[in-house]
């Protein structure tokens, strides 16, 4: 009997998993360093609409990405659109040659640690998700496909 309440209780100690975010979820309140140094909480961009995307420096489909979202802050940032591209390398120096080739002109945050990516279930790269106003999941993308460029457009707009 006393075996088996130890085997429950290590059972339940090794099972509890973290609620992580699902369409529709609240987001956790994280501070990232950004590419100018500054902590920055995604949280804090509540009441606009805002595109987060996981990338990573050896990611080939990262590469098609950048592009398009400095399009897409061009055209809709004065309309209160937001891109947060986070980091996952663990070496900030792939990083920021990457970031030197592409002169991203949106919000840049790095997760070396991989805590946020955790927390949204990112499987790939890229992963993005678009948060509406209440800065929860509405839609979310593995990978970047440019054949399907204006869906994600038309996703920012709704």
């Amino acid at each position: 009997m006393k075996k088996i309440v130890i085997l429950l209780f290590l059972i339940g100690i090794f099972s509890t998993a973290k609620a992580q975010i699902e369409i529709g979820d609240a987001i956790p309140s994280i501070t990232l360093k950004s590419n100018t140094n500054n902590e920055v909480d995604i949280k804090s961009f509540k009441g606009k609409y805002v595109l987060v995307d996981f990338w990573a420096s050896w990611c080939g489909p990262c590469r098609e990405s950048f592009p398009w979202m400095k399009k897409m802050q061009q055209q809709y940032g004065k309309d209160g659109l937001v891109i947060i591209a986070i980091n996952v390398d663990q070496d900030k120096k792939l990083a920021d040659k990457f970031l030197s080739e592409f002169k991203p002109e949106f919000n840049v945050l790095f997760d070396k640690d991989g805590k946020l990516a955790e927390d949204f279930k990112v499987s790939s790269m890229p992963s993005s998700y678009v948060l509406d106003r209440e800065g929860k999941p509405r839609f979310k993308h593995k990978g970047f496909h440019l054949d399907k460029q204006s869906q994600y457009e038309t996703e920012l707009n709704s």
